[in-house]
């Protein structure tokens, strides 16, 4: 049941990727050539509402699905690795006009193109997970 309660989340988010025209190429580029407020907006407002999330799941104490408390770890501090982790996203995202987000919508709305960034993207995590444990911290 927890299964499917994460695919209707998980198209209802393509849906509003999509309809949002935060999966398209064309907006995506106008961000990147700062031609367009759009996908500033849609980030900016995703920020906020994620900043207030987290507030929110700290404050209430909310527990997961399974009714265990949520956990909120504090990250290691370390700019050399958001950095170049940034710098690799961004460079992957200015390429292929696509984040992670809108190239799951992208697929389920029959752009086939789209499956040779996904499989990137797969194989660029897969190399990561690999390589972990070997980067500098």
């Amino acid at each position: 049941m927890r299964y499917i309660i994460y695919l209707l989340i998980g198209i209802f988010f393509g849906i509003v990727m999509f309809k949002s025209e935060a999966a398209s190429w064309f907006r995506i580029y106008e961000m990147f050539e700062f031609g367009s407020f759009h996908m500033y907006g849609i980030i900016g407002s995703a920020l906020i509402l994620g900043v207030l999330g987290i507030q929110i799941v700290k404050i209430k104490n909310i527990k997961t699905i399974d009714n265990n408390n949520m956990q909120l770890q504090p990250k290691e501090r370390g700019i050399t690795r958001y950095l170049a982790g940034g710098i690799i996203f961004g460079l992957g995202w200015a390429l292929s006009g696509a984040c992670p987000g809108p190239m799951y919508a992208l697929v389920g709305a029959g752009f086939p193109t789209i499956l040779l960034v996904l499989l990137g993207a797969l194989v660029g995590t897969f190399v990561y997970g690999l390589l972990k444990n070997k980067l500098p911290h």
